[in-house]
């Protein structure tokens, strides 16, 4: 290895010898390869697996993920599911990972995908995913020990790195060990590059057996062992993951449609139920709908939820929707009122996410998306079977098995696990939840080309969409209304005229060229009952063995449906969570139960 570099918060290496990083860097494939795959004995070891886990305790410059990465797409008999999760307290910019990767021909173009989705990575737990989802990375970025005690998963083997530990100690202590032990099954492989005598004992002290193996030139040995502690063991960090099987999920929105596209992911086969004839007839038939993370003073739960929830939408519309069509990634404009305080500074890396501006707050992380077209391509994921005109009036249990029961009291379907996804229908499957109904009426029309329109979407009290592409021909979308206990689902001409006022706060312009449209009726509605919690965050968890709920996405489906439904999958299948433990609890059905 090269001189240890200690990193800036801002990416930039503190010392004089910069590049020497990137010369190691071209012998560091080979040492990925040598003592971190080969040292977990990778890639036969994951052969024939659904999913393989991998977590490493210093990222770098990515070639350790690069490589594994490389082995996964190059081995016919991979996993179905790679994910590999990495502590990182101060991440390199997106250059410098492509930059490590040019001595390299077989991962220049990972490390192009990688550095396309590596923005606005600000200290918490940062999802990116690949290869249609096959490879999902997990990025901690903050203190290693930190990160790793808000995950629970058991890792099926152990990267362990970081510079000299002369020089950065904190990587290589008693309590980072303890802290990766946690998270290890017995058996879990270990692998590293130093042979450091503290080390080797520290790990002992952990219950992990190493071993001095060769090394790769200069380092004459490197260090490869397994987790075997001496003691009985309290048992893995989750349960014994639950094997693919048959499932139901009763909602055909965003919320079901998410959660049966991840199951199936997973080799699940999915039958999707619906009282509609069609997905997406509910709140998720909104023609359009905002992308936005939400912003606070104080860094909220919701902020740092919605940011966890839109980064991954992105990364779903940018994989499944045509651009200009279906989505656009315009970015946002976010109007503030004039006494509102600052959001929280993020720092440099916030800036993707919100960069205050004379106007307002910019979000370059922000668009519009039609949901309904996001439904159609969750439900067209292979292993997924969509029945409408289907009304489940009630569940029941029978044996090992779940039976979802018609009106009549007929069988329509059975299956080893369910998800109840169905909005407010959810609280007649399950009357112990606390669901509440929002109604939302949008207004719109067909764009004018004498008026004149923002560049972008504007959010705030309200938002307004000034192009989207539907079939009456380009249109512009205003609202939101948010009317609590209010399940009407006729047109208002009160709501079309508290659009306008909404509007006159966000683009006085605008609504002041549009306002006799208004007044003339020639604007349309929509309407749309959504469901939403008592606390306005979703519910998502078990209720009882086999049978789980996705629901209460509020007014921000589009941010929510697909973590929810990874979070769903995660915990299903011992998966490392897309979210840190405590903002994942922020989520969990539970708290409905312990509030009650």
């Amino acid at each position: 290895m090269s001189e240890p570099v200690a990193w800036s918060p801002e990416g930039t290496p503190r010392s004089s010898r910069f590049d020497d990083i990137y010369r190691s860097a071209s012998g560091g494939l080979a040492q990925a390869r040598h003592v971190f795959l080969g040292g977990c004995g990778l890639p036969q070891a994951w052969a024939g697996q659904r999913c393989w886990r991998i977590l490493e305790t210093g990222f770098g410059l990515g070639l350790n993920f690069l490589a594994a990465w490389r082995a996964w797409k190059d081995d016919a008999q991979r996993p179905g599911l790679l994910h590999f999760v990495s502590a990182e307290a101060f991440p390199v910019a997106a250059a410098d990972l492509v930059r490590s990767a040019q001595a390299h021909p077989e991962l220049q173009e990972l490390a192009a995908d990688l550095a396309a989705q590596w923005w606005g990575l600000v200290p918490g737990v940062h999802r990116l995913s690949f290869d249609s989802g096959r490879v999902l990375l997990t990025l901690c970025i903050g203190d290693a020990r930190a990160m790793l005690s808000e995950q629970a998963f058991a890792a099926d083997a152990v990267f362990l790195d970081g510079f000299d530990p002369a020089r950065n100690p904190q990587m290589w202590e008693l309590p980072l060990f303890k802290a990766v032990a946690r998270l290890c099954r017995r058996g879990t492989a270990i692998a590293t590059w130093t042979v450091a005598g503290q080390v080797r004992r520290d790990l002992q002290q952990c219950g992990f057996e190493v071993d001095r193996v060769p090394g790769l030139s200069p380092k004459r040995e490197c260090l490869a062992g397994r987790f075997a502690p001496a003691w009985a063991s309290r048992g893995d960090p989750v349960a014994t993951p639950l094997t693919p099987g048959r499932a139901i999920v009763i909602g055909a929105g965003l919320a079901g449609s998410a959660a049966a596209a991840s199951l199936a992911q997973r080799s699940w086969q999915v039958q999707v139920l619906d009282a509609a004839a069609q997905p997406a007839t509910g709140a998720s038939g909104l023609p359009a709908g905002l992308l936005a993370p939400h912003t606070s003073s104080d860094d909220s739960l919701l902020s740092r939820l919605s940011r966890a929830g839109v980064r991954m939408t992105l990364q779903q519309a940018t994989r499944h929707l045509r651009a200009g069509t279906d989505w656009d990634f315009t970015g946002v404009l976010e109007r503030r009122a004039p006494d509102a305080r600052a959001p929280a500074d993020l720092g440099d890396e916030g800036r993707a996410w919100q960069e205050p501006r004379a106007d307002g707050v910019w979000h370059s992380a922000g668009g519009w998306i039609k949901p309904a077209a996001l439904v159609q391509a969750w439900l067209s994921t292979p292993g997924v079977q969509f029945r409408g005109s289907v009304r489940i009036e009630r569940m029941q249990r029978t044996g090992i098995h779940w039976q979802a029961l018609d009106v009549r009291g007929q069988l329509v379907a059975e299956a080893d696990l369910v998800v109840v996804a169905a909005a407010l229908g959810s609280g007649t499957l399950l009357p112990d939840l606390a669901l509440m109904p929002v109604r939302g009426q949008v207004s719109w029309a067909t764009r004018d080309d004498t008026t004149s329109m923002p560049s972008g979407p504007v959010n705030g009290n309200g938002h307004f969409l000034p192009s989207v592409p539907l079939a009456e021909g380009p249109a512009w979308l205003t609202g939101s209304t948010y009317g609590r206990g209010d399940t009407s689902l006729e047109p208002r001409d009160a709501d079309q005229l508290a659009n306008l006022d909404r509007l006159r706060t966000l683009a006085p312009e605008v609504a002041a060229a549009l306002a006799p449209a208004f007044v003339d009726r020639a604007v349309q509605a929509w309407c749309g009952v959504r469901c939403a919690s008592s606390d306005r965050r979703p519910l998502v968890g078990e209720l009882a063995p086999g049978l789980w709920v996705s629901t209460a996405m509020g007014s921000r489906g589009l941010t929510f449906a697909w973590l929810a439904a990874e979070l769903l999958a995660a915990r299903l299948h011992g998966e490392p969570l897309p979210l840190p433990m405590r903002l994942a609890s922020a989520l969990d059905v539970a708290r409905q139960r312990a509030a009650g």
